[in-house]
């Protein structure tokens, strides 16, 4: 599935859900911004170029699941679904020094973070146990540093497995590089908003 390209159909409501001004009003920790169901309608762009809806006959045949043996449905929850915590956050130096550290150059993409950090002169690893505002309001605890997985080896345009990738994180960064955060105040995240570390 790594080839296929899942994106919102309409991605305006999808990223600026219809009640994020009222939502701006309201106290730290009760912001429901949330998009209604209608506007996070998902289609897929498959290997071969074709866009198709995420629960249609041709994104199972895609998949090679033509045989009515199988279902594809975008679940939609009031909890996040993530690996371990709802913000991952990696820098961009961090993943320039592993391209070096394993010879070639890294797709940003593998290891899919929420968001990337572009850090003067230190890593992100000090932020751990620290709070830190994105942009005018939002703020995350900076929980812990992020534990690496086959994932990484695999890249994100073609899908081709690079074991030296995570061998290299595991060998020279005791299998852990990014961190993992959780939100303590909600608020919109723009690409280019400073980040202030608060304690």
């Amino acid at each position: 599935m790594l080839l296929h390209r899942p994106r919102f159909r309409y991605q305006d409501k999808a990223l600026r859900p219809p009640n994020l001004a009222e939502a701006e009003h309201l106290a730290p920790g009760v912001t429901p911004v949330y998009a209604g169901l209608d506007d996070l309608v998902v289609d897929v762009e498959t290997p071969d170029g074709a866009v198709v809806a995420i629960d249609s006959p041709a994104m199972l045949e895609s998949l090679g699941k033509d045989d009515g043996a199988g279902e594809l449905r975008l679940i939609k929850s009031d909890r996040a679904m993530t690996d371990c915590r709802p913000i991952s956050l990696i820098s961009i130096q961090t993943v320039a020094a592993v391209s070096e550290e394993v010879g070639s150059t890294l797709d940003l993409r593998r290891f899919r973070a929420n968001i990337y950090l572009d850090l003067d002169g230190s890593a992100e690893d000090a932020f751990v146990g620290k709070t830190l505002r994105i942009g005018a309001k939002a703020k995350i605890a900076v929980l812990e540093r992020d534990p690496r997985c086959k994932m990484i080896t695999l890249d994100p345009v073609d899908g081709h497995a690079s074991p030296e990738v995570l061998q290299t994180v595991a060998k020279a960064h005791e299998g852990r590089i990014g961190v993992y955060a959780a939100v303590l105040v909600e608020g919109m995240v723009n690409a280019g908003d400073e980040i202030t570390l608060l304690a």
